[in-house]
């Protein structure tokens, strides 16, 4: 049973509903509101289902006529009919009302009366129909299968046969080498001992009795013990072979002294006098003098290059048409002239190697295939413009639907979150979680700096317990930050910290702690650096979704490199479904924000990108794209979206 049935228009006007169930006549707003919140405005359309609490919503979208046709059932219900009766409404509604679209525009919906609730129900009662005649496949019956035609003679094995199969298998095998030339030019005396031996073997064992078989076993296990023994009497070559060992290559150019080589000192282990300060150039500021302070620096954008690649694509075009003459000039004008509905037909070979191009540029494979689908869905039937290609008008489309996924729902402004903490006297906190080896504490140590050059104060968090060196690493971090900010510059005030209890302790532990201290002490920001964990070490997720449960940190990053491909996806998945299997809480806190590392080492494969924002819809907050503390960005989805298309 359908609980309602709504067609409205891209602008947001509805022109028809119905309701299959007893309520409030906004029963179906909230669910199609998520419906165009979540999948329409963010580029979503891949698939033609969405699930909204207990309710599952199907849609279809006419772009000629710019329609939404939506149907919402219960999620616990299979409705096989559903995709027809969608598509049934959809045609009826169409040659209805076809001539007020088309004559009277928008006018037309503002002022048209659209009375089809009979047609609806006919529709609907023509579907379920169709779904109750086509009858469940019944089970095959004992004497339809195969196991009805064997006989208990065929089933039943004796022993005398088993050695007869053998034998002729071992003819076969022989007969096979003896066909091989090479193999008979070798050894041209062996194929006949193998052809007598057999048989004879084979017409004793039938006559002999159990004790002359026992006693030839016997016989020949002894034959091969002692040619096992010859054989490992005339090789005792090897032995002498390892008294030589291996010895090192001294190259030419080398120095054999090593004292030479030797630059480390154990007494600078831990003093902080003697530790190297990175040196500070005051050119390069992390935020951005030209807007407002405290923001990044954004990605770099090259538009350069995409303004030549149009002149090349315009330059062949004309090319061509000079080469075909009248004919192929005026077989371009016929194409290019608007007025053309497109087809799926049209857009498949464009699709196809849009699809290709994402993957190359290291998109998860499946997200490149939602991405295009959805494409698809949202230019089929829709008239193209004058004088435009259906290349070019997918492409386009692309990229507003690949900008669009790189902004999404919601903005994290790291910044005015502190500044709204400090009004309620209460440190801001940050987890960063993630898998091994993507570069977390880095990252962290980054934005430590970041949020000093704004004049916060950062207690970090050491809750990484595992991993050997990771408390020393983030000392590290911060010894070298105070040294860049020293308390002298801030009136006697130490901008950065660290809170460490050690290792094999219980990060969710530590964690509260640290937050507890930097209220007593008046930090403005805390940062959790956790351990990395792979999505699929159940004991290690559930730790970190207690750390996130106990502690509720205002922001929980995950750290991802931007050289992942497929592996984007299924690690966002299962560290998401982790958190919220693991979590006591009715509503589970999630992942809210990305930061993309190694930003520096893909070139323009920065399909990584795409794949994170599309599955969490959540924002990439920070990008890493160095070694040092001033390597970090903003991200800029024109700047992304301009090195994805790029060929």
């Amino acid at each position: 049973m359908l609980d309602f049935f709504t067609i409205f228009s891209k602008g947001g006007l509805v022109l028809w509903c119905f309701q299959g169930v007893r309520g409030p006549a906004a029963a179906c707003t909230a669910p199609v509101n998520a419906l165009i919140r979540s999948v329409l405005l963010q580029e979503r359309g891949g698939s033609n289902s969405f699930n909204h609490e207990a309710l599952t919503l199907k849609y279809k979208l006419d772009n000629q006529f710019e329609l939404v046709f939506v149907v919402g059932y219960q999620k616990i219900l299979t409705l096989t009919y559903v995709d027809k009766l969608i598509d049934d409404v959809h045609k009826e509604f169409r040659d209805k009302y076809r001539n007020d679209f088309q004559q009277k525009g928008t006018l037309g919906l503002l002022n048209g009366t659209f009375d089809f609730k009979e047609d609806f129900l006919r529709l609907l009662r023509e579907a379920e129909e169709s779904s109750k005649v086509r009858a469940p496949t019944a089970m095959k019956t004992f004497e339809q299968s195969a196991k009805s035609q064997k006989t208990v003679k065929s089933m039943i094995e004796t022993r005398g046969e088993k050695p007869k199969e053998k034998t002729k298998n071992k003819k076969n095998k022989g007969s096979k080498k003896e066909v091989s030339g090479a193999e008979a030019a070798a050894a041209p005396k062996a194929a006949p001992d193998v052809k007598q031996e057999i048989p004879v073997a084979a017409g004793d064992r039938e006559e002999l009795t159990k004790d002359e078989i026992l006693q030839k076993n016997r016989e020949e296990f002894f034959r091969k013990r002692l040619k096992g023994g010859e054989k490992s009497n005339k090789s005792p070559k090897p032995d002498a072979s390892k008294d030589k060992g291996k010895k090192p290559r001294v190259w030419d150019l080398g120095n054999s002294n090593a004292k030479v080589l030797d630059y480390s000192n154990s007494t600078t282990n831990g003093n902080a006098d003697t530790c190297p300060v990175e040196e500070y150039d005051p050119d390069m500021v992390l935020v951005d003098p030209d807007h407002e302070p405290g923001r990044l620096r954004d990605l770099e954008y090259e538009s350069e290059e995409e303004t030549e690649e149009e002149k090349v694509v315009h330059n062949s075009s004309s090319a061509s048409v000079k080469k075909g003459g009248l004919g192929g000039m005026f077989g371009m004008l016929k194409g290019l002239v608007g007025s053309k509905s497109l087809t799926r037909e049209d857009m498949d070979p464009v699709l196809e190697k849009m699809k290709d191009h994402l993957i190359a540029k290291n998109v998860a494979a499946e997200i490149a295939v939602q991405l295009c689908e959805s494409v698809a869905k949202k230019l089929e039937g829709k008239v193209m413009g004058t004088f435009t290609t259906v290349t070019s008008t997918v492409k386009q489309a692309l990229q507003e639907s690949l900008v669009q996924i790189l902004q999404p729902q919601r903005r994290v402004d790291v910044l005015r979150d502190v500044m709204d903490a400090q009004r309620h006297r209460r440190p801001y906190v940050i987890t960063f979680c993630g898998v091994n080896g993507v570069g977390k504490s880095t990252n962290l140590a980054k934005i430590s700096f970041w949020l000093i050059e704004n004049g916060y104060s950062v207690l970090i968090a050491a809750c990484d317990t595992f991993r050997a060196g990771a408390v020393e690493q983030l000392r590290t971090h911060t010894r070298r930050l105070n040294a860049l900010h020293p308390p002298e510059n801030h009136s006697g005030r130490t901008m950065v910290q660290l809170y460490e209890k050690g290792y094999g302790k219980d990060a969710a532990g530590i964690a509260m702690e640290a937050i507890a201290y930097a209220r007593n002490q008046g930090f403005d920001v805390v940062l959790v650096d956790t351990a990395g964990r792979m999505q699929d070490n159940a004991p290690l997720m559930t730790a970190l979704a207690k750390l996130i449960a106990v502690n509720t940190p205002d922001l929980v990053l995950f750290v991802g490199e931007a050289l992942v491909g497929n592996e984007a996806v299924d690690q966002l998945v299962k560290f998401n479904k982790a958190l919220a299997d693991h979590s006591m809480a009715q509503t589970p806190r999630l992942i809210d924000g990305i930061v993309l590392t190694k930003f520096d080492t893909i070139d323009d494969k920065v399909g990584a990108a795409i794949s994170m924002t599309y599955i969490t819809s959540k924002p990439i907050v920070f990008v890493g794209t160095g070694q040092t503390y001033c390597d970090l960005r903003s991200l800029n989805a024109k700047a992304v979206v301009a090195a994805l298309m790029k060929a």
